[in-house]
C-alpha cells in the first residue's frame, strides 16, 4: 500500500518551464552562447549543475558558470517568476491524498526561495509534511539525491511505499536511481514516450487528470 507521495514541482504542479527555459535562454545569450528555445526547454528539470555543462565546455565552466548562475536567477525572480501560475486542481488532488492517510513531500531543482512561491501559488503549504530543494542536494536531478533527501525527511517508509509524480524524464530516471517509482504527467510539455522510457509506469494529462483518475491510479495500489 502506497503511505507517502513525493511531487516534483516545475512543471508538475505549477507551469513554469517555458519561463526558466526563457531565462537560460538570456542568460546563455549574455555570455556569448545563442541556443534555440526548444533545445534549452528540453533540458528544463534538470537543476544548472546538469543544465549548464550540455551547453558549455568545463574550462567555460571554470571561468564564468557561477555568474552565469547567478544571473539567471536574477533574470528569473525579476522578470518571470511573477507570471508562474498553478495548474488546475492540485490542491484538490493532495487533499484527496491525504484523505487516504498519505503522507506529501515536495523534491525539487528550484531553489529554496523559489520553491516557498511555488507553495503559495499552487495553495499546498498547509498539505505537505516535507520538502527539499536544490539546496539540499549536491547534485540535482538526473541525479538521486533530492529525492533521497525526500525520502530522509520522509522517515520510516521503505521506497516500495512511496510513488513520485513528476514531469520529465529526468524525475524518473532520478527516482528509479533511489529505488522510487514514478507516475508521470504531461503539462511539463515532455512526451509519453519519454517519460515511459525512462521507467514512468503510469501517465496522465495533468494533475486534473489524475485526480479524476485517482481510483484506479497507481496511488491507490
Amino acid at each position: 500500500m502506497i503511505k507517502g507521495v513525493i511531487f516534483d514541482v516545475d512543471g508538475t504542479i505549477v507551469d513554469s518551464v517555458d519561463l526558466h527555459a526563457q531565462a537560460w535562454q538570456e542568460a546563455f545569450k549574455k555570455f556569448g552562447r545563442e541556443v534555440p528555445f526548444e533545445k534549452v526547454r528540453h533540458q528544463i528539470g534538470k537543476g544548472g549543475d546538469q543544465l549548464m555543462p550540455v551547453f558549455f565546455s568545463k574550462e567555460e565552466l571554470e571561468r564564468f558558470g557561477k555568474e552565469m548562475e547567478e544571473y539567471r536567477g536574477e533574470i528569473y525572480k525579476r522578470d518571470h517568476l511573477s507570471r508562474v501560475t498553478g495548474f488546475p486542481k492540485v490542491r484538490e488532488l493532495f487533499e484527496r491524498i491525504r484523505r487516504d492517510d498519505k503522507r506529501i513531500a515536495l523534491a525539487s531543482s528550484a531553489k529554496k526561495d523559489e520553491l516557498e512561491v511555488y507553495k503559495e501559488i499552487a495553495r499546498i503549504s498547509d498539505l505537505i509534511e516535507a520538502e527539499t530543494s536544490a539546496d539540499d542536494a549536491e547534485k540535482s536531478k538526473p541525479h538521486p539525491d533530492i529525492f533521497e533527501a525526500a525520502l530522509k525527511r520522509l522517515g520510516g517508509i521503505a521506497p516500495e511505499k512511496i510513488m513520485v509524480i513528476g514531469d520529465t524524464p529526468y524525475d524518473a530516471e532520478a527516482a528509479g536511481k533511489a529505488r522510487l517509482r514514478t507516475v508521470g504527467v504531461l503539462c511539463g510539455g515532455f512526451s509519453e514516450e519519454e517519460l515511459r522510457a525512462t521507467g514512468c509506469i503510469a501517465i496522465y494529462k495533468d494533475p486534473a487528470d489524475l485526480l479524476a483518475l485517482y481510483d484506479d491510479s497507481p496511488l491507490v495500489d
